[in-house]
């Protein structure tokens, strides 16, 4: 059984050769990030499991890759990227790798957090320019944070938060419990959070979940910040929010196009910190992620 990890970048291809193990099943490294989906046939070449880190599989697609029998996906996001069901009718097993940047990711939701308070890229981008911007910012300790969806990366959020003096509350769709942590229902969440951070895998129920109606019930002025997946928020609902001020900041590293076209108006409002969908990008999390990647393979070969 052959292997490919059709979208390598070089820092994820040598990781990959050097976790290799004698034994291990034969997987090829495809060292070029930007391929288009439909090289997909190609660059497979018969194999049986393609590795993926985020390139996007098309079901049309995937009906022409002889032999593709298994998709082991970096992450937990591959429905952004291609139909777990539908790949599912066509004998093509979908597996997800969790759990390996939650740090990582919560670290970055804690950095957008504090720099969405005390407005430092704004305040970075008008020095540039030669402006003097001096601008009052939000002291986070005291303050309450509130976070919507609990599992390993919330956990961390809710660590290094309690840490720094913030109050925590959570609300997670089964119930939970978790030291330091206060849960409760979503409208209350809403309505006593300084501060809403987002940790929800995307699915059907979770897609376009923070609606309009509920950025309103948001306190007015709070800080919103969304590591997660972009399509989870309607869009122009927060956009919308940004300027009128309800929201006072957001701190975003997802969105529903990436890469963010540079014309998009999020790049236009001046009360938004962006990153490049880069939250769980740190050698740790790298060395986690495939490692896991190569247990996926070694498990599928065997079984």
């Amino acid at each position: 059984m052959r292997g490919v990890f059709v979208d390598a970048n070089e820092a994820l291809a040598v990781i990959m050769e050097r976790l290799e193990k004698p034994g291990d099943p034969k997987v090829r490294i495809h060292r070029d990030p930007d391929i288009k989906p439909e090289q997909y046939p190609e660059i497979l070449d018969g194999a049986e499991i393609a590795i993926v880190d985020h390139t996007a599989l098309p079901t049309e697609v995937a009906k022409k890759c002889t032999g593709l029998k298994h998709v082991v996906f970096l992450g937990t996001g591959a429905r952004s990227y291609m139909n777990p069901e539908e790949l599912a009718e066509l004998g093509i097993s979908v597996h997800l790798i969790k759990g390996y940047g939650d740090t990582a990711v919560a670290e970055s939701a804690i950095a957008l957090m504090w720099a969405s308070a005390r407005v430092i890229a704004m305040m970075d981008r008008e020095m540039r320019a030669g402006n003097w911007l001096r601008e009052d910012g939000m002291q986070l300790t005291g303050k309450t944070l509130g976070l919507i969806g609990f599992g390993g990366i919330a956990a961390e959020v809710a660590r290094i938060a309690s840490g720094s003096g913030m109050k925590v509350i959570a609300w997670n769709r089964s119930p939970k419990s978790h030291p330091g942590v206060e849960f409760t229902d979503l409208d209350t969440l809403l309505a006593r959070s300084d501060v809403v951070s987002l940790h929800l895998l995307l699915n059907d129920e979770t897609r376009g979940m923070i609606t309009r109606e509920m950025i309103a019930k948001m306190k007015p002025g709070v800080v919103f910040i969304n590591t997660a997946r972009g399509a989870i928020v309607d869009e122009q609902a927060m956009i919308d929010a940004l300027k009128s001020g309800h929201i006072r900041h957001a701190g975003l590293d997802v969105f529903n196009i990436e890469p963010l076209p540079a014309d998009h108006p999020l790049t236009t409002i001046p009360n938004v910190t962006l990153s490049a969908h880069s939250a769980f990008r740190t050698p740790e999390a790298s060395e986690n992620l495939i490692e896991a990647a190569w247990v996926h393979c070694r498990r599928i070969v065997k079984g």
